[in-house]
């Protein structure tokens, strides 16, 4: 729990209805939450605001979360204590003018969390009309490049800027004018359902990898995200197959780009050592990694890499490159293997080294676990919104 260390909470308002009709401390805080997705949506962006907004309602310092998503469902599934995600708007300007009605409906507001760079001229100025703080999220390549004057002004306002990664974090202060003390990392967490295991025989046998060593990458096949590398992995599997002739490479995921990749495996000569799984439900995903011996995605633009976590939650090793935010899950190559993802001699020789010596199956994402996100949340909310 989010203790107050001291702090007394104002007095506001003598008691507090909480979303759900439970009373809640005096004078904690509310928070409107503005994000593109969370509840009952797919993908990392999502996952990540999952984490922090369940997490975030769980400290004690805050009184409600009101969330307000762009894309998604209505969450069918109870939404943790404190919290209510109101149905998704996906026009623009609909959203917009739903965040004002939002805002308005749902005073006090405190916090303004801004869980993606694009919306955040709009967060800061549902912000200055609440007398709010003002909270952004940032993700990888969206705060790579400089955008507009508006968004740089907008962001330069905010009390607390968290970015996945040091690498993030590093690129939009070289565009932004903010106190650097004001932009903390607030790394990705993997949930609790990775982890190490048997490989299953049902997938085993639906690859017939029976026998095989699997090198495996996980990750949507779409042709604006080329830079995951995937092409690099099947460029470098002559020289794997030629030391490890029992070698599959399984890509798992799909998108517009595989027909691509399916025609670079026939040219370069290993069509029938690559699989292609295709979409899968995310409730088998824990299986498929724990069907792998290696998981290998050399990527140049990574803004974290969660697949990483999920990964080496799984007890499988993994290899990440060297030039993007890979390096804060492999912890600079303290968990994983860093390499130049542009060099196939490197990728090879490290997924040569890893099936010829495999590592022990064991939990290496530990530090990334729930436990220790919530406990870095708690510490940044205590410290750039309470008083003393």
């Amino acid at each position: 729990m989010c203790k107050r260390s001291g702090w007394q909470a104002g007095s506001r308002f003598k008691s507090n209805q909480s979303l759900g009709g439970q009373d809640q401390l005096v004078g904690a805080l509310r928070v409107l939450a503005l994000v593109t997705d969370a509840f009952s949506s797919h993908g990392g962006v999502a996952e990540y605001n999952r984490h922090l907004l369940s997490s975030l309602a769980a400290c004690d310092l805050i009184g409600q979360v009101i969330v307000l998503p762009r894309i998604g469902a209505v969450s069918p599934n109870p939404l943790p204590s404190k919290m209510r995600q109101l149905p998704p708007v996906q026009d623009r300007l609909a959203y917009s003018l739903a965040s004002l009605r939002a805002a308005q409906a749902h005073r006090p507001i405190d916090i303004v969390f801004c869980g993606h760079l694009f919306m955040a001229p709009l967060a800061a100025a549902v912000a200055k009309l609440l007398r709010a703080k003002l909270w952004v999220q940032v993700h990888g390549i969206e705060a790579w490049q400089a955008l507009s004057e508006l968004h740089r002004k907008s962001i330069g306002t905010a009390t607390l800027v968290t970015s996945v990664s040091r690498y993030t974090r590093r690129r939009l202060l070289q565009w932004v004018a903010i106190d650097p003390t004001r932009v903390k990392v607030l790394p990705n967490t993997v949930d609790p359902r990775f982890q190490p295991g048997p490989k299953s025989d049902t997938l085993l046998d639906r690859h017939r990898a029976h026998g095989k060593k699997v090198l495996m990458t996980v990750g949507r096949l779409a042709s604006s995200e080329r830079y995951k590398g995937h092409d690099r992995v099947i460029r470098a599997l002559p020289r794997v197959l030629s030391n490890h002739p029992e070698s599959i490479y399984l890509i798992v995921g799909d998108g517009d780009d595989r027909a691509r990749l399916e025609a670079l495996a026939v040219e370069i000569g290993v069509a029938e050592n690559v699989g292609f799984a295709g979409h899968i439900d995310a409730e088998q995903l824990p299986d498929y990694f724990r069907l792998a011996d290696v998981f290998v995605m050399p990527s140049t633009g990574e803004g974290f890499g969660i697949v990483f976590l999920e990964a080496m939650a799984s007890g499988i090793a993994v290899i990440g490159g060297n030039q993007d935010a890979s390096l804060d899950p492999l912890a600079d190559g303290v968990l994983g293997t860093a390499v130049d993802p542009t060099s196939q001699e490197q990728l090879a020789c490290a997924i040569c080294a890893v099936l010829r010596t495999p590592p022990a199956r064991i939990d290496r994402a530990r530090r990334f676990g729930i436990q220790a996100f919530s406990e870095h949340l708690y510490a940044l909310v205590r410290a750039s919104f309470t008083p003393g």
